[in-house]
């Protein structure tokens, strides 16, 4: 298990799983997507799931950091799982129309 700030990340049968902080922002989306990415990059996994469980605030670049890990592991036949979101997060995300995706 990797400590990422506040977001833990674990891998679990080829699912990178991050259990995202409570304010996801631009300075921690960044941190975050990198630790995802270098997991995918060495093939240890090929989906990535988001526990927003603990999630209170998410802005523009947590929804462009989901969109960025979709477009990378489709291609490998992986997928994305959104879990937990509630409130302004669930809001976010179903205005950005993300759940059409994913």
């Amino acid at each position: 298990m990797n400590i990422l700030k506040e977001a833990n990340c674990q891998i679990e049968k080829e699912t990178v799983k991050i259990i995202l902080p409570e304010e996801l922002d631009h300075s921690n989306a960044i941190e975050i997507r990198t630790q995802i990415d270098k997991n995918i990059y060495l093939g240890l996994a090929k989906n990535v799931e988001f526990d927003f469980s603990k999630t209170k605030f998410m802005d523009s670049s947590g929804i462009g950091m989901i969109m960025g890990r979709y477009k990378l592991v489709k291609p490998l036949g992986g997928k994305v799982i959104l879990t937990g979101e509630t409130g302004n997060v669930e809001r976010i995300i179903k205005m950005s129309g993300l759940y059409k995706l994913i």
